[in-house]
């Protein structure tokens, strides 16, 4: 029996008839060989079937979201819990080659939680330079009875040459509300007043707590377990890729970061096991042809939550007036 659908649940949704369509972004194992033209294409396959047709440094960012080392159901592909070491032992299985993709000016980034990030770190060091670790919130669940609500998960960054890494801190700024603006002699200081408000611009620390992750409401959601925002991924790419870059996933899911790269202007390539996820990853990039936007990311700043209705009331005025009056920061932009 169908599903009846709530009126706002824009969750995405694979008709039978669309399939034909979608096949055209998706490579399946039997098409695996040599030379394998893998730009912007989702590789239906086991990881360990594609690495070894993939070259040597192709990749400017690689983002790998891998499973967790906690039981998990991905639409019926299981992966069991195992101890540290074993764990270990598995993500060195795939991170070892995963490092060898990346160019020698590239970055990486490596998902993981509270359970496993010591165990990712300790593999990753071994192999790249670790810069920095990030913590984001993510808002969702009631919390649990007997501990306390697992509400973080960290992004390990690193790179081959802590001398030559491109970062752009530039084009991740986020954009918060002054409670409290300073003025020295009568004019705001470092922040600007504008009709919707008081805004201040500012550069990103190693804690984000501007994430919401995907739910029914929004576009972008699926029924993957364990999907990643856009907008998360959105401040990984724009900082450490440039246009025309190709960034690699290869635990792509539902396809957040080949959907990411397309609207930013980059090339992607990902590698996901399961079928399913495949089809909605290939439905959302079909979607990114007619709809460039990540929630959470507009006017080239990132914005802080439950802002949307104030940003598309500013957008709406930039539209509406003549370009040179949309800047709304001063000199800061």
């Amino acid at each position: 029996m169908k599903k009846i659908r709530v009126g706002r649940n824009r969750s995405v949704v694979i008709e039978e008839n669309e399939i034909p369509k979608l096949k055209h972004y998706i490579i399946g194992k039997d098409d695996i060989h040599d030379g394998l033209d893998f730009y912007n294409k989702v590789i239906n396959a086991d990881l360990f079937e594609v690495l070894g047709f993939l070259p040597n440094e192709f990749a400017d960012l690689i983002i790998v979201d891998p499973p967790y080392n906690l039981d998990k159901n991905f639409n019926g592909f299981k992966f069991n819990s195992m101890n540290a070491e074993k764990y270990e032992e598995y993500v060195e299985s795939w991170l070892s080659i995963l490092c060898k993709k990346l160019k020698p000016s590239g970055s990486l980034y490596l998902c993981g939680d509270w359970k496993c990030t010591s165990s990712l770190q300790r593999v990753l060091e071994r192999h790249l330079y670790v810069l920095n670790r990030i913590t984001w919130q993510r808002e969702k669940g009631r919390g649990a009875m007997n501990n306390w609500k697992n509400s973080m998960e960290d992004l390990w960054f690193a790179v081959k040459n802590p001398k030559d890494y491109f970062f752009n801190v530039e084009a991740v700024k986020m954009k918060r509300k002054v409670i409290a603006p300073y003025r020295e002699n009568g004019v705001a200081k470092d922040w600007s007043e504008t009709d919707e408000g008081n805004f201040r611009l500012t550069y990103p620390s190693n804690f984000w707590d501007d994430i919401s992750v995907p739910f029914w409401s929004m576009p972008e959601n699926t029924n993957h377990p364990t999907q990643k925002p856009e907008k998360l991924i959105a401040k990984l790419i724009l900082a450490s890729s440039k246009a025309g870059d190709l960034v690699f996933d290869p635990f792509l899911g539902s396809g957040t970061t080949g959907v990411v790269a397309k609207k930013l202007g980059r090339n992607f390539c990902g590698v996901e096991i399961n079928e399913e996820y495949c089809f909605y990853a290939a439905k959302r990039l079909n979607m990114a042809d007619e709809d460039k936007e990540i929630q959470g990311y507009s006017d080239n700043v990132f914005w802080e939550r439950n802002t949307l209705a104030l940003q598309k009331k500013i957008n709406k005025k930039h539209s509406a007036k003549p370009i040179q009056s949309t800047n709304l920061f001063g000199d800061e932009e």
